[in-house]
C-alpha cells in the first residue's frame, strides 16, 4: 500500500510539473466521481447548463470512478477543474488551489460513519469488533472511505491484516449497497452521502444504520491545479458562490442536498491532514 501510495504520489507530481495548460477556449471541463443522484446524467445536464449561463461559456462534467482518474485529468490539463475529497487536497496541496467548497447544512464539514447491516444481533457495535470481519471501503484516496479507516483500526487495535477481508467499492453509495446486501460487515462511508441517500429514500439505507460518527472535516472541495487559471474561472467560482441566490440555484443545490458553496481556506482541512500524518503510506508529511 505504501508503494502504492508514493508511486501515485510521484505520477502526479511529474503530471503537474510537465502538463501545460489544456484551455478549451469554448468550455470549463470540472471533473468529479459520480454523484449520488438517480438521474446523474440529467442533473449534470441542467447543472452544466445553469452555470455555462452565468460563466459565459460551456461548462462540461466529466465522471470517472475514481479520485485517482480525476487527479490524472486534472494535472495532465485535460480538466481545468475537479470536485475530489480533502485527503487528496492535502495530500497534493502543493499543486492544488481551492476553488470553492460546498456548504452542507450551512457549514463546510462533514462527518464519516461506520456502518453496518441493520439485522438483530449485529455484532459490529464499533472499530474494535472488525477484527475477523470484512470492511468496505470506498476509494484509496477518500478520507472518510479510506483514511479514517486506516486511523480508527489503529486507534482500536486492530491492524488491518487482522480483517477478514477489505474491498474497495469505488463510491460511497455502494459501500452503503455492499453493507446492505450484507456482502460486508461493515462500511466506512461518507456521512453526507448517508445521510443524502436516506433522504432520498434509496433502499439501502432502510438496511443499514450507522454505529459511529467521527469529528467534523472539511467538506470535499472544488480545486484548479496551481499555474496559470483558464481565463472564465474566476467566473465560474463567482456562480457557485453564488448559487444560494436565485430559485434555480437553490434547487440545483436542493438535489445535492447542499445549501451553497464558499471561498473556503485549507485550515478547514487541518483535521484531515493530522490524521493522514499518522497514517503510514499515506503521502502525507509530518
Amino acid at each position: 500500500m505504501q508503494r502504492r501510495h508514493w508511486l501515485a504520489a510521484s505520477v502526479c507530481g511529474l503530471a503537474s510539473a510537465a502538463a501545460v495548460p489544456g484551455w478549451a477556449a469554448d468550455r470549463l471541463r470540472i471533473g468529479l466521481t459520480p454523484v449520488i443522484l438517480a438521474d446523474q446524467v440529467a442533473f449534470l445536464s441542467r447543472w452544466g447548463r445553469y452555470l455555462a449561463s452565468r460563466v459565459g461559456i460551456e461548462v462540461e462534467f466529466v465522471a470517472r470512478e475514481s479520485y485517482q482518474s480525476i487527479l490524472d485529468l486534472l494535472f495532465s490539463g485535460q480538466i481545468d477543474a475537479a470536485w475530489i475529497c480533502g485527503y487528496p487536497f492535502v495530500r497534493f496541496e502543493n499543486e492544488l488551489n481551492l476553488l470553492a467548497v460546498p456548504l452542507y447544512q450551512g457549514q463546510p464539514f462533514y462527518q464519516a460513519y461506520l456502518i453496518r447491516p441493520k439485522v438483530p444481533g449485529a455484532e459490529v457495535q464499533g472499530w474494535a469488533d472488525l477484527k475477523g470481519r470484512v470492511l468496505a471501503y470506498s476509494d484509496p484516496l477518500s478520507n472518510s472511505g479510506w483514511l479514517v479507516a486506516q486511523a480508527q483500526l489503529a486507534k482500536a487495535g486492530v491492524p488491518v491484516r487482522e480483517l477478514k477481508r477489505a474491498f474497495f467499492t469505488h463510491g460511497h453509495r455502494n459501500v452503503a449497497e455492499a453493507v446492505a446486501a450484507r456482502l460486508a460487515q461493515a462500511g466506512s462511508i461518507d456521512g453526507y452521502v448517508w445521510e443524502t441517500m436516506r433522504s432520498q429514500g434509496m433502499p439501502a439505507i432502510a438496511k443499514t444504520e450507522v454505529v459511529w460518527r467521527s469529528e467534523p472535516f472539511g467538506f470535499p472541495p472544488l480545486v484548479t491545479r496551481k499555474g496559470p487559471e483558464h481565463p472564465h474561472m474566476e467566473s465560474l467560482r463567482l456562480a457557485l458562490l453564488r448559487m444560494s441566490d436565485d430559485k434555480v440555484g437553490r434547487e440545483l443545490l436542493a438535489s445535492l442536498n447542499l445549501s451553497g458553496f464558499t471561498p473556503g481556506q485549507p485550515v478547514l482541512f487541518d483535521s484531515i491532514r493530522r490524521q493522514a500524518q499518522q497514517v503510514p503510506g499515506s503521502g502525507v508529511g509530518g
